[in-house]
């Protein structure tokens, strides 16, 4: 029998999920949400969801990982042999497939971007009386193109191909080993930077003073549905991981870890972006995905002193929170494949990526030259996004949780919580009520907002 596949230390196995943790939600979602939702009142409320569900959901997938240390879907088999639970595994695997897809493409941008910061062709030819405009029209141009973004996302398929191949330890560990410090480290040179913009001041007023009379009931719903995207639930990454934990891994004190450090990323970025966008008057203008990557950010790059260095390090920095994403959906498929058919990590590896390179093209091309073909309304893009996040993940971790609280073997929970009951935990009952109830109401509630919109 192989021997089991583990993290070789507490600090890799804590880059890696928090790594997966960390994306591109980070930097696309959370600062519209915190513009539409009243500054630190979205924030407070942020907060306290990624506290009721964020946490009690990451320790039910950790501990289901690690006491079947096999696949998404097998882990289910394992406990539960006769029954169908199964389904909520294949859901989970199925939409992180579908995730991979469209986020290879996104990945790929981002990488075309730090390229053309490198060379200095993202400032060139953009008018400084126009630098919105500019901006917009050379993402259009870009990510409306066919051959431009379909080699940027070939070249991520393999960049992830490299890294899987090379296995756990010294393929996804040592990566997070290395590109988390160094994502951390940019972003503390974006926070000093921020802090010296002219009214920087003003700006952390904006995103630190709550303004409680922009709180709606969707506010909430938002907030919530940040939480549950932000930490990677219900793609199954948190069980494939923890599968690989040694036995002595304190759950409760790595959820809290990559939670805490998870929270942290998007508050720096808030303090990132606040004070940028109101130092260049930018303050009235859209604060969500490509809008504000592609062209806010690049508006405030040209406006300061060395905007190619700027530019260069923000590419990067956003480079590796897709990278670390990436790889980390990917390892999904891969456990189940080598698990499922047993086949060697090699094979398993290009099983999984090599449909991507037709996959993912699909997506990106349906900016370009397949933008005609639509499915219920949507681009092949938007649509499996669509399906993926609004209404998979849900489902998935809704089913994880109830599974976890009622129907899986009764000490499966405590004894992976208090490691065999090594630790105390006092707080395990408040934990079992919250994922026994108010965890699948919370997703429920989710994924019923997400599908009526």
């Amino acid at each position: 029998m192989a021997e089991q596949k583990t993290f070789g230390t507490r600090i890799g196995l804590i880059a890696a999920t928090v790594g997966s943790a960390v994306g591109l939600g980070n930097v696309w979602r959370f600062p519209a949400e915190v513009q539409q939702g009243g500054g630190a009142a979205f924030l407070i409320i942020y907060i306290g969801c990624v506290v009721l569900l964020g946490l009690p959901v990451m320790l039910s997938e950790m501990a289901l990982g690690r006491a079947g240390r096999t696949d998404v879907v097998d882990v289910f088999t394992r406990f539960s042999p006769r029954k169908p639970w199964w389904v909520a595994g294949g859901i989970a695997l199925f939409a992180s497939y579908l995730i991979l897809c469209f986020y290879m493409v996104v990945a790929g941008w981002t990488l075309e971007y730090l390229w053309e910061s490198v060379n200095g062709n993202l400032f060139a030819g953009v008018s400084s009386q126009s630098l919105e405009s500019g901006f917009h029209a050379k993402m259009e141009s870009f990510i409306c193109s066919d051959f431009g973004p379909l080699t940027a996302t070939y070249i991520m398929i393999v960049l992830n191909l490299g890294v899987l191949l090379m296995g756990v330890r010294k393929g996804i560990e040592r990566a997070g080993n290395i590109m988390m410090p160094v994502l951390f480290v940019l972003l503390l040179i974006f926070v000093v930077v921020a802090l010296q913009m002219p009214r920087a001041k003003e700006g952390l007023a904006y995103f630190l003073n709550p303004d409680w009379s922009q709180i709606t009931p969707s506010t909430v719903i938002d907030a919530l549905g940040q939480a549950f995207f932000s930490l990677s639930l219900g793609m199954g990454i948190l069980i494939t991981y923890a599968a690989y934990y040694p036995h002595q891994t304190n759950l409760g004190r790595t959820a809290c870890t990559v939670a805490g450090l998870d929270l942290l990323v998007a508050f720096m970025m808030g303090i990132i972006i606040f004070p940028a966008v109101m130092s260049f008057g930018l303050e009235g203008d859209g604060l969500r995905g490509t809008t504000l990557v592609f062209v806010t950010l690049p508006e405030v790059f040209a406006s300061m002193p060395a905007p190619q260095l700027w530019a260069i390090l923000f590419f990067l920095l956003l480079l590796l929170a897709a990278l670390t994403s990436t790889i980390s959906i990917s390892e999904v498929s891969v456990s189940f494949v080598c698990d499922r058919f047993g086949l060697s990590r090699t094979k398993a590896c290009l099983v999984v990526l090599a449909p991507l390179f037709i996959l993912s093209a699909l997506c990106s091309l349906s900016f370009g030259s397949l933008a005609d073909i639509q499915l219920f309304g949507r681009n092949i893009f938007d649509f499996l996004d669509m399906l993926a996040t609004n209404i998979c993940l849900p489902l998935a971790s809704m089913l994880t949780c109830i599974y976890i609280g009622w129907k899986a073997p009764r000490n499966l929970l405590p004894d992976q919580l208090t490691n065999n009951g090594t630790i105390r935990l006092r707080v395990y009952p408040v934990i079992l009520w919250i994922i026994r109830l108010v965890a699948p109401a919370l997703i429920l509630l989710i994924w019923l907002s997400n599908f009526l919109n």
